[in-house]
């Protein structure tokens, strides 16, 4: 089993819908597009992730939506050094189809109070549906290590709630632990580095924003 020296998340650069949530009403989710301070974010990123990368081979999976394809044109890779698979698993949370926009805002208000794990949106997911397509991807992710051949890199450019709960299944942290910590900014990324002792840390944390409270030991 080749597995990877590092797996990389990105999140998206700044899009449409973070700067203005009346876009919702005028286009789909994942339609949205990159402003112009995104497009600059997702090229510094670029610049951090080529350098880490050097002459290295990268795998390279991107959630299907138009602000997550543009990021990674954005980041400026050597195409003869990467191969690239667009990877539905890794899309945003679903809120739904055509939203409104007060209603978006009392849902998320709602969560908040409810916890981001558990509240699912109306006709959309809760982070415990996401929590499951991120596991059915990680089991292709190892089965992929199977090849002799692996690249030594993972890159995923993916979205912030998708990016902690793909921590959150790896490094098996509970509810509590993932409900405490706050989504990477527009850009961000953070590694996976594999250690002499065969495991895998993060290379820095994410914000915490509370204390956890599980409900147990196993919290």
């Amino acid at each position: 089993m080749a597995r990877p020296q590092r797996i990389v998340l990105v999140r998206h650069g700044e899009s449409e819908g973070n700067v203005d949530d009346t876009v919702y009403e005028r286009e789909p989710d994942h339609a949205l597009r990159l402003t112009h301070t995104g497009l600059q974010q997702a090229e510094a990123a670029g610049l951090r992730l080529r350098e880490v990368f050097g002459e290295e081979r990268v795998s390279v999976y991107v959630s299907p939506y138009r602000r997550t394809h543009e990021t990674f044109r954005s980041l400026g890779l050597d195409l003869t050094r990467v191969r690239v698979r667009e990877e539905p698993r890794l899309r945003e949370q679903d809120w739904g189809n055509w939203q409104d926009r007060d209603d978006v805002r009392l849902q998320k208000a709602n969560r908040d109070a409810y916890g981001h794990f558990f509240y699912r949106f109306a006709q959309g997911e809760s982070g415990a549906d996401v929590y499951d397509r991120v596991d059915a991807f990680l089991e292709s992710l190892h089965r992929s290590f199977q090849d002799p051949d692996h690249p030594p890199n993972v890159l995923l450019v993916t979205h912030g709630l998708t990016m902690r709960l793909f921590c959150m299944r790896w490094l098996h942290w509970s509810v509590a632990e993932f409900e405490s910590l706050s989504n990477p900014g527009n850009g961000e990324t953070r590694t996976l580095l594999l250690g002499p002792d065969g495991r895998y840390t993060l290379d820095r944390p994410f914000a915490r924003w509370r204390t956890p409270e599980p409900y147990g030991i196993t919290g």
